[in-house]
């Protein structure tokens, strides 16, 4: 009886150990390099400061550039997803005739968004 009690102890406390995980730690960053990083995305254009937002596509891209392709605006990447992925996403394409066209997917059914605003 004593054996079996010390062995289920043994067993316990070995199960304990096994079941902590280590936490790594990221490195963490400077804010120097962080501040460079955030610089590096914007820009200036007439004055006026431009965050950059680096091309993804999207599940309705295809969509997109179908649609602006109906609107006469071709080339470039494609169509890249400017929100967060979601039910509503919304896609901008820059066209070869220097227009960038915009169009607003919910539930990918998407439509253009307004020309005059869009065209820049």
């Amino acid at each position: 009886m004593k054996r079996l009690f010390l062995l289920l102890l043994a067993a316990g406390v070995l199960s304990a150990c096994a079941s902590k995980k280590q936490v790594a730690q990221a490195p963490v960053k400077r804010k120097s390099v962080l501040e460079a990083e955030a610089v590096a995305k914007r820009s200036m254009i007439d004055g006026v400061p431009v965050e950059k937002v680096e091309f993804r596509p999207g599940i309705s891209s295809a969509t997109v550039e179908r649609l602006a392709s109906a609107e006469e605006c071709r080339g470039g990447r494609g169509a890249g997803l400017v929100t967060e992925r979601g039910p509503v996403e919304i896609y901008r394409m820059s066209c070869s005739n220097g227009k960038v066209f915009m169009a607003r997917c919910e539930l990918r059914q998407c439509k253009p968004m307004n020309s005059d605003v869009a065209s820049r």
